[in-house]
């Protein structure tokens, strides 16, 4: 029985196709994942899913009674409710009924005639309360909220003060707390550390409902599928099995495609030359060679897709030179995040900065790079210091990829900065779009961009791995390898920095 049935399903965005004819089933219980290169068009299905978008052509239908959750990014949280509140949301039906309750109670201390009635509705709200497991939710609420590490962060702290990854965390928690029939997962694991993706993948294996997860950790993805939907070339295609059996099955039908594609053009070659020799000599046998060729379906090799590129050049670095020192460094706001570390990086150092969600190391960089006064300590950065920044989390406008890049530096050409878009992978297609219509990975891109663009001899990275396809993160991590000035680099993907990082600074030692 199927959940999910989309039929011929066509998407475009001005003149451009994103899909033409999709078609696919998502089964009752059935655990998948959506895979694609950026830009294939995997946050462009979940808008249509979701229904913020709208087709050009085709159907999805949803089976009756269904709850469909999927994580609401941009949902306002409102000051003065605490993660507590805001995950017992998830089940504000109970509450409600636990609240009549205790509104019958004071009814029946003052009751007359009507007391057998208030009994009668009191005791079926606490039958539905115990048969719905109501006093059994606070600990439930508790095991998603220790396993996303929202209990180190606080139960009782006010949404309005949460990080991005914090809230990112919250929103996920209440969801996986809905319990909804159908999950739609996009990116779940970006500001996740490895014990809470841990914690998630055993929690979606064991999910009794179906869910549909995109993602790009081939490890994360591998453990929690059984089936694999695979998006390319404007149209979708189902894999049976985890993710390392559709890679094992993608990569062969590309080595039959290839045969087949080989065969089928030699044969066609054979015909074309024997009909163009044989045009007046016999044309009989030419005319029937023609009608053979006539009636070929060709195969097609569909266009691969521009392999990203990054490339950073260090301008005016020193060699081993103290260019950045703290001494008993206190960083936070009102209160410190950590006791005083003194630190110093040296010229050519690339150091990973790691830690949980909230621990402070955002803070921390943008403390070290002068943009945030520390709390007591002294910090000095020597002036031949010229960072290049990559926030983890930037403001996304309307304006196109082409015009942004431009306007960050515009004492360039325009086929200069084509160039510069081009390399990471982006089309003529992506940098004439809005920047807030591109997906993640897309947005990432051109914000990787202008940090290339950007003279400087100390690269500071906030976790730039975040929405980059397997193939984009390769080429990041062989520029980074082989960039000669300083790094700095808050990162949760320890397989990304490991084999290449000169040393490692855990916040969480620091605590």
């Amino acid at each position: 029985m199927s959940v999910l049935d989309v039929t011929n399903l066509t998407h475009m965005y001005g003149d451009q196709i994103t899909f033409h004819n999709l078609a696919f089933r998502l089964l009752k219980g059935e655990h998948a994942g959506l895979v694609g290169i950026n830009g294939a068009g995997k946050s462009t299905l979940f808008a249509l899913l979701t229904g913020s978008l709208l087709p050009d052509q085709g159907q999805i239908q949803w089976a009756s009674n269904i709850q469909v959750g999927f994580l609401e990014q941009h949902i306002e949280l409102q000051p003065g409710i605490t993660v507590q509140q805001y995950l017992q949301r998830a089940f504000l039906a109970l509450y409600e009924m636990e609240s009549e309750m205790n509104r019958l109670a004071e009814r029946m201390a003052h009751a007359g005639d009507e007391l057998d009635a208030l009994l009668r509705r009191y005791g079926e709200l606490q039958t539905s309360l115990e048969q719905a497991g109501f006093y059994q939710l606070q600990a439930k609420i508790e095991n998603v909220a220790l396993g996303l590490g929202l209990v180190e962060i606080g139960l009782s702290k006010d949404v309005s003060k949460l990080s991005g990854g914090q809230r990112t965390k919250l929103l996920l928690a209440k969801l996986l707390l809905e319990e909804p029939h159908v999950l739609l997962l996009d990116e779940p694991t970006n500001y996740l550390d490895a014990a809470h993706i841990e914690w998630l993948t055993d929690y979606l294996r064991q999910y009794e409902h179906a869910f549909l997860v995109v993602s790009h950790d081939e490890h994360f993805l591998n453990q929690v599928t059984s089936v694999i939907f695979h998006l390319a070339h404007q149209t979708i295609k189902r894999y049976t099995g985890n993710y390392v059996q559709f890679k094992k099955a993608y990569d062969l039908s590309k080595i039959q495609l290839q045969s087949a594609y080989t065969k089928q053009s030699h044969e066609i070659k054979k015909l074309e030359t024997f009909i163009d020799k044989n045009r007046n000599r016999k044309a009989k046998q030419a005319k029937s060679r023609q009608k053979m060729l006539d009636k070929i379906i060709r195969v097609e090799m569909p266009e691969n897709a521009p392999r990203p590129r990054f490339k950073f050049t260090a301008q005016g670095s020193g060699t081993d030179a103290v260019i950045l020192e703290a001494k008993r460094l206190e960083v936070g706001y009102r209160q410190p995040l950590f006791k005083p570390v003194s630190l110093q990086v040296r010229s050519g150092d690339k150091i990973a900065i790691i830690g949980e969600n909230g621990a402070g190391k955002s803070t921390l960089i943008r403390t070290l790079l002068g943009d945030h006064r520390p709390i007591s300590g002294t910090l000095t950065i020597s002036e031949s210091v010229k960072a290049a920044y990559y926030e983890q989390e930037a403001a996304v406008s309307s304006e196109t990829p082409l015009a942004k890049v431009w306007a960050f530096r515009p004492d360039l050409l325009q086929k200069d900065i084509r160039q510069a878009l081009a390399m990471p992978g982006l089309t003529a297609e992506h940098i004439g779009k809005p920047l807030d219509s591109l997906s993640g990975g897309e947005q990432a891109k051109v914000r990787l961009t202008e940090l290339m663009l950007t003279p400087g001899n100390l690269l500071v990275l906030d976790e730039p791995t975040n929405h980059l396809d397997i193939h984009a993160k390769e080429a990041l991590k062989q520029a980074l390898q082989d960039y000669k000035g300083t790094i700095l680099l808050v990162s949760h993907e320890p397989s990304f920095y490991e084999d290449w990082v000169t040393r490692i600074w855990s916040v969480h030692d620091w605590r």
